[in-house]
């Protein structure tokens, strides 16, 4: 029987794929938390009194994110007031389905919910985008609009800062995916754990070094409610692409998801690479472009 690496006394459970080290469920709950709790700390992401809108897609990463943040800000006294922000973008069969496990979460954690859709924002639903672009390139709008959902979701909440579920895994895909493109301004930015840092509304990311496997695992063990089927037209996205050459190099190399990130973070771009220009919408006052 191996024993937890961490305590050295109870049976280890599971094999902790960050680190590759055999550990017990308590001692990995542990360690899970510590560490954002950490990343937190360390980059002063929060102010006391601070309102903080979790972006909820009813997803592992966002639902692991809910139960952590609260259980981090009661544990710590963060002195946090958390709401859940959710985003309708109109795809049958998908969001419908998730929206439910965010209803169910925000019953779960006690939390107040604001759900705004891209019906009532935007005049179109995605699936009626899909229909008139066809299946490229949709992700690409859906990543605008959905940003822009966001900010405004936050606005009507009185939010003083967004918080998504991004990780170590989704950031490391965006190192890559702006490096071959050729996209040098923005490979320099992607690792920031604050974007957005001179808007109204900065967004932060907790999860920047927890790896997608321990968050599943995480979710998994605690048996938490999530919704885990993937949007329609992800498969699709060149993300996936991306995305499979990273689970690769994860397993033959379990630190190749953080050497990329910690690479990137030592990417001092030259002052005459050509930086596109933030511009504010004239009518709302919101960013146009998030960088």
């Amino acid at each position: 029987m191996k024993l937890c690496n961490t305590c050295k006394t109870k049976r280890a459970m599971i094999i902790r794929p960050k680190t590759s080290q055999p550990i017990c469920l308590e001692c990995f709950y542990s360690v899970f938390e510590e560490e954002i709790h950490y990343t937190i700390i360390s980059n002063k992401l929060f102010n006391r009194g601070e309102k903080i809108a979790i972006a909820a897609s009813g997803g592992k990463d966002s639902t692991v994110l809910a139960h952590v943040m609260c259980e981090l800000n009661r544990r710590y006294d963060y002195g946090l007031e958390l709401f859940l922000l959710s985003v309708d973008e109109g795809i049958r069969g998908y969001r419908d389905d998730s929206l439910a496990t965010v209803e169910k979460n925000k019953k779960t954690y006690g939390l107040p919910l604001k759900v705004v859709s891209y019906r009532d924002l935007y005049g179109w639903t995605m699936d009626e985008i899909v229909q008139a672009i066809g299946k490229t390139n949709n992700c690409t709008f859906c990543g605008v609009f959905r940003r822009q959902a966001l900010d405004r979701g936050a606005v009507l909440l009185g939010a003083d800062k967004i918080v998504t579920g991004h990780n170590a895994d989704d950031i490391a895909e965006t190192v890559l995916m702006n490096l071959l493109r050729g996209d040098y301004f923005r490979l320099g930015k992607c690792v920031d754990i604050v974007t957005g840092r001179d808007s109204s509304i900065p967004r932060l990311k907790p999860f920047k070094y927890t790896y997608e496997k321990e968050i599943v695992m995480y979710a998994y063990h605690k048996k938490l409610d999530y919704f885990a089927t993937e949007c329609v037209y992800s498969p699709n996205a060149y993300r996936g692409h991306v995305r499979e050459l990273i689970k690769d190099l994860e397993l033959i190399r379990p630190s190749a998801i953080i050497d990329v990130i910690h690479s990137a973070e030592q990417i001092d771009v030259r002052g005459e690479v050509k930086i596109p220009k933030k511009q504010t919408c004239t009518v709302c006052g919101l960013s146009l472009i998030h960088i």
